[in-house]
């Protein structure tokens, strides 16, 4: 395989690179640069900031936020499992029905816990 196959991609590279860059510059150019005291002021929820953007949040924040991303990842499994579920027979169902027993043993635990609790 020689070097001009891959000329295309190259020249894809740079014609998007060149409109991206002229994109910008154009905008840069053109628009309106017009800053007041209420464009350039800090944001936070439509009133002033009342604390440091540094502090610190609360663990449980933290734990609720990650065991959401789990478990949406772990239910992300059952679309491609209910569509192909004719081809995977009986193995298939059974493997599954063993990751919904496991998702659920995790749900309880961590609702025993009190992982999901938020006082």
């Amino acid at each position: 395989m020689n070097l001009e196959s891959y000329f295309p991609v190259l020249l894809f590279i740079l014609v998007g690179g060149g409109v991206g860059l002229a994109a910008i510059t154009l905008g840069s150019i053109i628009a309106p640069n017009r800053p007041d005291t209420e464009k350039l002021s800090p944001y936070e929820c439509g009133f002033e900031a009342f604390e440091d953007a540094r502090m610190k949040f609360d663990v449980r924040y933290y734990l609720v936020a990650i065991l959401f991303i789990l478990f949406d990842l772990e239910t992300a499994f059952f679309f491609p499992w209910a569509v192909s579920l004719r081809d995977l027979g009986l193995n298939g169902y059974i493997t599954m029905v063993v990751f919904v027993i496991e998702l659920l043993v995790g749900f309880w635990y961590l609702w025993q816990k009190g992982a999901l609790d938020w006082e």
